[in-house]
């Protein structure tokens, strides 16, 4: 169960990262949107799961490849932006969020 704290912090990055990735995303990716869906953060608050969704993409493992290269970059400039919340900047492992495809699929389905 998260604590008020972990929440917080949460809505707190997904915010930040998605201001990030609204400029970064050009120069990453060229003309691609990326969404934070979910964050999850650890009770300790140093470590963070990053759900993304990369619109429109063939292949969105090869953008998640891209993104986790560039991480370093993404984590500094979060850095700037949190530096007066938070104590520590967490680390942050980026993974895909397939619900959209995945309910797509479902209403695809439903639709036979």
């Amino acid at each position: 169960m998260e604590s008020t704290r972990q929440k917080k912090v949460s809505r707190l990055l997904q915010k930040e990262l998605s201001i990030i990735f609204q400029s970064l995303a050009s120069e990453l990716l060229g003309n691609v949107m990326i969404g934070v869906t979910i964050v999850r953060i650890s009770s300790d608050l140093a470590n963070a799961n990053i759900f993304i969704s990369v619109f429109p993409v063939k292949e969105p493992q090869e953008s998640l490849k891209v993104i986790n290269k560039n991480q370093k970059t993404i984590r500094k400039k979060l850095g700037d932006k949190v530096r007066n919340q938070l104590r520590i900047v967490p680390d942050l492992q980026f993974f895909l969020d397939d619900s959209a495809a995945y309910a797509e699929e479902i209403e695809r389905l439903l639709k036979k």
